[in-house]
């Protein structure tokens, strides 16, 4: 298993995670997204021409003799990648809970199956539990923090398993108890 062969890498998660926290802490979720600026449409262009027209369901064109990928093909290659950055980023999550190489393992194995239906479950989520969002900022940072500092500190599974489920607790709380509030003050 890497983390095993190379120990280096649970730093190189933590550092990850605690940037992910840090940028969702410090940008607006209002920045609206360009398809077109993005690094796999950048990256995709660099290997084969891209063509504005979806023709059905076929993932590349033939147009004036040049071969060209539809935006269909766009859409399949950006879900891939996004299911690979996904499949990343739950080794950390898993890594906080326990290093025993079959959990682990397996978990992405799950996590991977389930990733895309969980990112639309969690992206509705966070709509409707607007403070949800700073829970997540809590535990990637604590996940974060635990792997960094895992040789000075060992924190039991039991605890890490309590502190995530008190901060998603917490985060639907307050959303719930600041609509509740928001609701009372739209009716006076």
């Amino acid at each position: 298993m890497l983390i095993n062969k190379f120990y280096w890498a649970t730093y190189l998660f933590g550092f990850f995670l605690i940037f992910t926290a840090m940028k969702m802490l410090f940008t607006s979720g209002e920045e609206t997204f360009e398809p077109k600026k993005s690094f796999v449409y950048k990256g995709l262009k660099r290997l084969v021409p891209i063509s504005n027209h979806i023709d059905k369901e076929h993932f590349f064109v033939k147009r004036r003799h040049i071969i060209a990928a539809t935006p269909l093909f766009v859409a399949l290659v950006v879900i891939e990648v996004m299911d690979v950055v996904f499949a990343i980023d739950s080794v950390p999550a898993i890594l906080a809970i326990t290093s025993d190489p079959f959990l682990v393992l397996s978990s992405n194995i799950f996590a991977i199956l389930g990733l895309r239906s969980m990112y639309f479950f969690l992206a509705n989520m966070l709509e409707k539990f607007s403070y949800l969002e700073f829970s997540l900022i809590a535990i990637l940072s604590f996940v974060g923090l635990k792997m960094l500092l895992h040789e000075f500190i060992e924190i039991p599974e039991w605890a890490s398993l309590v502190f995530i489920a008190f901060s998603l607790l917490a985060g639907i709380v307050v959303s719930l108890r600041m609509s509740k509030l928001k609701g009372e003050k739209e009716t006076k």
